[in-house]
């Protein structure tokens, strides 16, 4: 591991916690030189530009949650698919509530402007979006498998699915309204999305 490896830790960290607070325009580097003690020099040395660092922070944003993910899938056990869908509805949640700072990187309009310009950017934006979506189409898919769930169009259901429970996410990090407390409605309202027909 390079001597430099602890400074660019502190500096991913600390640009996190601004961008995510303050918003990428409000950032300065010299904002994250002082959070850090790391001269703006330095900054540069590890990241060409800011523009270059909001992506590593992005990047490393995109790891940890789909690490986080899969760490929790590996130790649970689903009788069926759709079990599986709405463990990981929860457990998504419970991630935005534990990363409530983080998810403001996902949140504010002004970082999908930046990708509008910037393809890194739209391309890091998008790839923990798929990555996401993914797991919930792999749950979707696995419940048509084992019949707990009805034949549908997996891709576009996970996309739907994820979109009703990231459009709660994004009003709760605006404390507009708490995303748990319509928990209960979201699993109902996957279920008789997706349960196949009984007559």
């Amino acid at each position: 591991m390079s001597r430099s490896s602890p400074k660019k830790s502190a500096i991913l960290r600390e640009a996190t916690k601004l961008f995510s607070e303050h918003g990428f325009w409000d950032t300065s580097i010299n904002d994250i030189s002082r959070a850090t003690g790391v001269a703006d020099g330095t900054i540069f040395y590890h990241f060409h530009s800011k523009e270059e660092l909001f992506i590593a922070v992005l990047h490393n944003f995109k790891q940890e949650l789909i690490s986080s993910f899969a760490t929790y899938l590996e130790k649970r056990k689903h009788s069926t698919g759709l079990e599986m869908l709405e463990d990981v509805l929860s457990f998504y949640i419970s991630q935005t509530r534990k990363m409530e700072e983080r998810f403001l990187l996902l949140h504010r309009h002004h970082y999908y402007q930046l990708a509008g310009d910037n393809p890194d950017c739209r391309q890091q934006l998008k790839e923990i979006y798929s990555s996401l979506i993914s797991i919930f189409e792999q749950a979707i898919i696995r419940g048509q498998e084992d019949h707990s769930i009805r034949p549908v169009d997996a891709p576009k259901k996970a996309l739907l699915i994820f979109t009703l429970v990231d459009g709660l996410v994004r009003l709760n990090a605006y404390k507009l309204y708490r995303a748990d407390a319509c928990h209960d409605e979201l699993i109902d309202s996957c279920r008789r999305m997706l349960q196949p027909t009984t007559f």
